[in-house]
């Protein structure tokens, strides 16, 4: 039978069925899938077969108790996600559309969160209290495409895969050291840094390295030193007294102000090409809670700075040395 001439209900599943089979692909099995979808796991393999029947093509590949998309599968998946979350949005701009109210569901990084945004957020209730705020786990990578995720706060340069991104502050960086208290080597210019532990951030390997080349710092070695994973413990850990950082300024400003933790040296610190971002993707731009958080939330951000030359340098030899090292290993 020619495809035109198959009935119109033939041609459009349940979407019951069809979020199961998306479900199920992105997790790989039926055990999760059940799971994340709130049903058993024998109601969710019936509705994967139901699906197959209805289109008559296999979209999985049987393995013991192992799914795998055949070819077919693989391109209807890839179809079926975009118009679930298109169909989500729509929906959900709907019901948002006639106050600008609603669930914005965000993540953000635990650091940034808690020293910048928090602190913000009672403002943002009392001028939109039709909005209601729903924080998810944040993850190292987001996944737009989860219906509960809305937007992101990230760290980087920007540029996500199918994001808008907006910067919001972070790009000042600060050389911060244990309080004047603790009496440790005085630090008067920046070959004195050598003389402490540098502690570093895990996803950002090169900044001391960035650092030490912008100021033309050769008497230490920029890859040595306690790594950690998070800022907020960075922070902690120069108060103990444990070591110099570079953080982003706006983490730590009010510590530096309460003399908690010391800034010896005001003028060597950084403008990196890194930040924090509000991003988010294109099919929710409009929906009426992210346009009222987003605007919001972009009166309080700093104007993007351009990195210094010495700085950007710095950060094209480190990953020109990365890629090196990546090609020969």
């Amino acid at each position: 039978m020619s495809t035109s001439l198959l009935p119109l209900r033939r041609l459009t599943p349940p979407v019951h069925l069809l979020r199961a089979f998306s479900t199920v692909a992105r997790f790989g099995g039926v055990s999760r899938a059940a799971e994340a979808l709130h049903l058993t796991q024998s109601a969710v393999s019936k509705q994967i077969q139901e699906l197959e029947k209805w289109v008559g093509v296999d979209l999985f590949e049987r393995s013991r108790k192992r799914l795998t998309l055949t070819p077919a599968g693989e391109r209807y998946e890839k179809a079926v996600r975009a118009l679930l979350s298109q169909l989500e949005s729509a929906t959900l701009e709907l019901i948002t559309s006639t106050d600008g109210g609603g669930a914005l569901h965000l993540s953000s990084l635990p650091t940034f969160g808690a020293r910048w945004l928090i602190p913000l957020l009672p403002q943002f209730q009392q001028q939109h209290p039709q909005v209601t705020l729903h924080f998810v786990p944040y993850v190292q990578s987001y996944d737009f495409e989860s219906p509960n995720l809305d937007c992101s706060i990230l760290f980087g340069d920007g540029h996500w895969p199918g994001a808008r991104a907006h910067y919001l502050d972070g790009q000042d960086v600060a050389l911060i050291a244990p309080p004047t208290s603790f009496g440790g080597p005085p630090i008067h210019n920046p070959h004195d840094v050598a003389r402490y532990t540098r502690l570093r951030h895990l996803t950002i390997p090169h900044a001391w390295m960035t650092w030490a080349q912008a100021w033309d710092v050769g008497n230490m070695d920029p890859l040595a030193g306690l790594q950690f994973d998070q800022f907020q413990t960075i922070i902690q850990a120069v108060m103990a007294g444990m070591g110099v950082a570079l953080v982003p300024r706006c983490l730590v400003q009010n510590k530096i102000a309460s003399g908690m933790v010391s800034e010896p040296l005001p003028q060597h610190g950084l403008v990196s090409n890194l930040g924090y971002w509000l991003c988010y993707p294109e099919s929710r731009a409009n929906i009426a809670p992210l346009v009222a958080f987003r605007n919001w939330l972009l009166q309080h951000a700093q104007p993007p700075k351009e990195p210094t030359a010495s700085s950007l340098a710095a950060q094209q030899k480190t990953r020109s040395k990365q890629r090196s090292i990546s090609n020969a290993s």
